[in-house]
This record gives structure tokens, C-alpha cells and sequence, in this order.
């Protein structure tokens, strides 16, 4: 997972997610079932809510609550981290539209990327004499086509 954004406070952060959400103040104690005014004192920082409450308005917001214990200080960003792999893995060998073997691959594939980046960047693949200067960004590349070739297409 991302290392999170760092914001001023939790009610900071609670505050952009409800706007990114585009939720009022209002529908949003609405949606959490807590009391508007309690809601806008989180926001403040003058009310400190419990796991429970976080939850309630992760939920509302369709956020992770783990996301919120960690802005509150109640769970350690690493714990969040190994908790969102526990659920990946869950969702993956929960899933029914996928047979048994689809799910090992998915999630040898995901192990594979998780061992690839904690090894750092891969280096860039040198470029060959057929595809050195063409531009494959620009979708002008034809495979196995010489430079030649594409410069008379040009």
C-alpha cells in the first residue's frame, strides 16, 4: 500500500475525504449516524472519536477504516499495511467467479511484484537495433518493421 498523505489532524483528513466525497457536513453525520455537531467537532479537532465512530464514517465515506486508525494514531501504518494484504488475500480466495488454480496465480503474480519492487527499479531494457529511436509512445512502431521501413511510412 501507499504510504498515506500526511494531513494537519484527522478531522483535516476526515474533512478532505468528505469533500472529495462531496458530502455535506450534514449528509455525511447522516450517512455515519453521528450528530451533526459532533461530526464538525472531529473535524475541528476538538472531539477525538473512537474506533467505532472512525468506522462508522469510513464506512459512509467508503473508505478503509484501517486508513482512519492510522491518521488517528491507533494503528501503526505497517499494521495497516499487512492488514490490507490480509484482506487482498481474502477478497482473492473468496472470490467465486475464480477457480482454485486462478487464485494461486493471482496471488504468486501479486507475491512476484511485491519481491520485484522491494528490490528497487528494474533497469530500463537496452534498446535493439530494430526498435532503437522509434518512438513505440507514439503508436508509430510496427513490430519487426526497420527504421527504413518506418521512415517511408513517415
Amino acid at each position: 500500500m501507499a504510504t498515506l498523505p500526511k494531513v494537519g489532524t484527522l478531522g483535516e483528513y476526515i474533512r478532505e475525504q468528505r469533500r472529495n466525497a462531496r458530502f455535506s457536513l450534514r449528509q455525511l453525520s447522516e450517512a455515519a449516524g453521528v450528530s451533526n455537531p459532533y461530526l464538525s467537532q472531529i473535524e475541528r479537532g476538538l472531539r477525538k472519536p473512537s474506533a467505532e465512530i472512525l468506522q462508522q464514517i469510513a464506512k459512509a465515506l467508503r473508505i478503509s477504516a484501517e486508513t482512519l486508525y492510522v491518521q488517528a494514531g491507533i494503528l501503526d501504518e505497517r499494521d495497516e499495511h499487512a492488514t490490507g494484504e490480509r484482506e487482498l488475500r481474502s477478497a482473492i480466495m473468496a472470490e467465486p467467479g475464480l477457480t482454485e488454480r486462478q487464485k494461486r496465480v493471482l496471488l504468486d503474480v501479486y507475491e512476484a511484484f511485491r519481491r520485484e519492487n522491494a528490490m528497487g527499479p528494474a533497469p530500463e531494457p537496452a534498446a535493439t537495433p530494430s526498435t532503437a529511436g522509434v518512438d513505440d509512445a507514439a503508436g508509430d512502431h510496427v513490430p519487426g518493421e526497420t527504421h527504413a521501413e518506418a521512415a517511408q511510412r513517415s
